[in-house]
């Protein structure tokens, strides 16, 4: 393969002593992948002939990939140590585990994270043990590997991550290996727009390293097969510029490599000169580089007759017999001796000076970054008392308030506060004014690097809210943000955030590892607020209406997850409150745009939420004297407003008939308090719901999910759930909860049916409720509106 460096500055001058400190350093970091993937610890350095017992019986790993993040690796240790930067490195290649914990071994930092693991002999026999193996390592980059802020299991979200990092980082430079299966997912083709919103004035910079190695599991990958030019004009058309490496000559390779990070680390200073000191304006155009290597480069050229080094069959484990395959195993040690480990490490496992010599040190090593732990680096938000944001509430259901455009004047606040600071923004896909926080707009603008025309409003190059059609590229560029020790919120229409499923359960999972990790400290919680939800969709239809990631959320680990379903103006402050000053959770907070009654003064929002249930007494009828004959239960702010006027109903026609009123805040109080920290105990439970009395709860989501979490409590039985049946369409905002049986009369005709002895007493306050619910239907088919009694509709106490 040709080796060269095009579209570059002629090549740094790289003496050759350190060019062959580099060599030695790569080889080592190769080394000891390799060990990794198949050594226990009896052997680590080779010292006597290699044997089968010294092979673990399970190889799990992957080795295509490792040798060139270990190439990318050594030479960013170069320019961290040579230019003083301050540097992280984003690793996407998905299970380049091997090449990332063999590099921080070599740099310290592994053995200052976990002592055992000492930096010779015996700690490589350990490292080389732990690695896949019961009670060690996965094989992937993942929380346990210091520097990683990238959970590796999972391709797609490298890039949008780094630029998440990157963002009011003026000083970082976020390194970013994407790998050229990785390429190919819709998330990474998003990400590569970035460039379009990263501030070359307040922002860090972010070097995408594009690593081609020709294939996946057992397909050629695109980017990989495609003609150099054609590549270059899909890169320039992403608005980079490309600086490509390309051989298999390690030698050549290594100076083109130094070359290029040279040439790239170059550019970006002046482009960030350009913009900061000469007032530039223009979109820059940053450097990517193309690294085009062999996949499995220096491991077997051939196994069995069949090629390997350069195709998929080394994307794994190239030699798969080692323990029952005499042939295996000494193509093994060969290939082990073949870095020449006599001449990487001395006597006692310790690296050599040569191999250690192009090492950044202290806190520049990519293993020791704080930004790579962001937790180091976190500052608590400066949040405004809520008071100055609540509405007043002279006496619950009179006045209606449209909650997160309330919201939105109190995350103003926040942006305003943290203008100096800048360790605040809000994403979404282009929904920030359709969910009412456009208030937010007063503090800061749209972050915007493109073409700009006179008809646009709220861009601003130095803006901090992030709005793109992606909820990928969203979530990326928040999980990045946070993990490097900001704040920030995710602003989204709840039936779509259901995209974003499988990076929120990467996310949970990497917060729950975390936990377990005392190094790794508290991050900001990623606050989802969920609003143009399934109850106010009428206008959108069916395809706008799906509450079920709550149901995902719920899910995953307890104790990482959150749920909330403020129901008025006053409760969402209250929320929004808690989960931004909250660390390590995943908080899901839905709430209504549009006009929503409320209940609750601002010191009452506050002791419910704090309950996260409750009742609500100036709602029932049970005085405390007796027993309620039934309870009406709700989560959600349109599931309340017709939980409470079917018991303003129960309270003008069975005046005698005591009803309680639960309100319910927090979704996981419903569990059992083993199954989660905020679960209630059984006695909690049944001196709220009661052991035996039917409990009709009206519920924003799937009905099922309530009696999943409630599954256990002594009155399950009595427990008649209502909620979103799959039954949409476009039509009224009353019409959507009649036809999924969640409205008043529908739940007064509940409370009728199970309550002992209304069955045959009020039969004619049931047959009422089902005549309305036939006037409802022939009254919206005539006049396209709701009922005049339904619309407006207050609460009278």
């Amino acid at each position: 393969m040709a080796t060269g460096l095009t579209d570059a500055a002629p090549a740094t001058a790289v003496s050759q002593e350190e060019l062959d400190a580099l060599d030695a350093h790569w080889r080592a970091a190769n080394y000891l992948a390799v060990g990794q993937i198949y050594l226990l610890d009896g052997n680590p350095l080779l010292t006597e002939p290699l044997r089968a017992e010294h092979v673990k019986p399970r190889l799990l790993g992957h080795w295509g990939t490792s040798p060139g993040l270990n190439l990318v690796h050594t030479h960013l240790n170069r320019v961290v140590r040579n230019r003083d930067l301050d540097l992280i490195c984003v690793w996407g290649p998905g299970h380049g585990g091997p090449a990332v914990l063999a590099n921080s071994w070599l740099d310290g930092t592994y053995t200052q994270t976990y002592p055992d693991i000492t930096r010779d002999g015996t700690g490589m026999g350990r490292l080389f043990r732990q690695f896949s193996f019961p009670g060690g390592v996965p094989s992937h980059v993942a929380p346990e590997t210091p520097g990683s802020i990238h959970e590796g299991g999972e391709l797609g979200y490298s890039l949008a991550h780094a630029y998440g990092a990157a963002f009011d980082n003026p000083g970082l430079v976020v390194a970013c290996v994407i790998g050229d299966g990785e390429a190919e997912t819709g998330p990474l083709a998003t990400s590569w727009h970035g460039n379009k919103f990263l501030d070359p004035v307040h922002d860090g910079a972010v070097l995408p390293v594009l690593h081609l190695n020709g294939y996946k599991i057992a397909n050629p990958t695109v980017l990989a097969r495609m003609p150099e030019a054609e590549l270059d004009e899909l890169l320039r058309g992403y608005g980079h510029d490309p600086i490509h490496v390309t051989g298999d000559d390690p030698a050549r390779v290594h100076r083109a490599m130094a070359a290029a990070l040279d040439t790239a680390l170059d550019r970006i200073a002046a482009l960030q000169r350009a913009a900061r000191e000469e007032g530039s304006a223009e979109r820059p155009r940053w450097p990517v580089i193309v690294l085009r290597t062999p996949k499995g480069w220096t491991g077997p050229a051939e196994v069995d007759g069949l090629p390997v080094e350069g195709t998929w069959r080394a994307h794994q484990v190239p030699l798969a017999e080692v323990r029952t395959n005499p042939v295996h195993l000494r193509q093994l040690e060969e290939w082990l001796r073949s870095y020449r480990p006599e001449e990487l490490f001395d006597a006692d496992g310790r690296p050599r000076e040569q191999v250690l010599a192009c090492l950044p040190e202290g806190e520049r090593r990519l293993g020791a970054n704080p930004h790579a732990n962001g937790g180091l680096l976190l500052r608590a938000l400066p949040l405004r008392d809520l008071d100055g944001f609540a509405v007043p509430v002279d006496k619950p259901g009179a006045v209606l308030h449209e909650p997160t455009r309330v919201l939105g004047r109190y995350l103003e606040q926040v942006m305003a506060d943290t203008a100096e600071r800048r360790d605040f923004r809000i994403v979404g896909p282009d929904e920030t004014a359709s969910n009412r926080l456009d208030a937010v707009y007063q503090a800061t603008g749209k972050a915007w690097q493109a073409e700009e025309l006179p008809v646009d409003e709220h861009l601003d190059r130095h803006g901090r809210v992030m709005e793109i059609l992606s909820e990928h590229t969203c979530q990326g560029w928040l999980e990045g943000y946070l993990l490097t020790g900001r704040h920030g919120l995710f602003s989204c229409y709840e039936a779509f955030v259901h995209i974003v499923d499988s990076m929120a359960n990467q996310h949970i999972k990497w917060l729950r590892t975390t936990r377990r990790l005392p190094w790794r400290r508290p991050i900001a919680s990623l606050n989802y607020l969920l609003t143009s939800h399934v109850w106010r969709q009428d206008h959108n239809g069916f395809s706008h209406q799906d509450p079920g990631f709550i149901d995902h959320i719920l899910n995953k680990s307890p104790e990482a997850v959150r749920v909330y379903l403020p129901p008025d103006t006053n409760t969402l402050l209250s929320v929004a409150e808690h989960v931004l000053n909250s660390r390590d959770y995943v908080n899901v907070v839905v709430a209504g745009k549009q006009p929503c009654l409320d209940w609750l003064t601002m010191d009452q929002a506050r002791a419910h939420c704090a309950r996260g249930a409750g009742m609500w007494e100036f709602a029932g009828t049970d005085d405390g004297t007796r027993e309620p004959d039934v309870v009406l239960a709700c989560a959600g702010d349109v599931p309340t407003q017709e939980t409470l006027a079917a018991a303003q109903l129960l309270r003008r026609h069975l005046p005698r008939l005591a009803v309680r009123v639960v309100n319910v805040v927090d979704l996981a109080r419903l569990l059992p308090h083993e199954e989660h920290p905020h679960g209630m105990t059984d006695a909690e439970y049944d001196a709220l719901f009661t052991p035996d009395k039917p409990v009709i709860f009206a519920y924003h989501g799937y009905p099922w999910l309530i009696h999943r979490l409630a599954y256990r409590r002594t009155g399950h039985a009595q427990l008649h759930v209502r909620g979103y049946k799959e039954i949409g369409t476009t039509t009224t905002p009353f019409d959507m909860v009649v036809r999924n049986d969640l409205d008043r009369y529908r739940l007064v005709m509940d409370v009728i049916d199970r309550t002992p002895g209304l069955a045959v007493t009020a039969a004619p306050l049931r047959q009422r409720m089902e005549d309305t619910r036939l006037r409802h239907h022939a009254w919206i088919r005539e006049y396209g509106t709701d009922l005049p009694e339904v619309a407006d509709w207050r609460w009278e106490g």
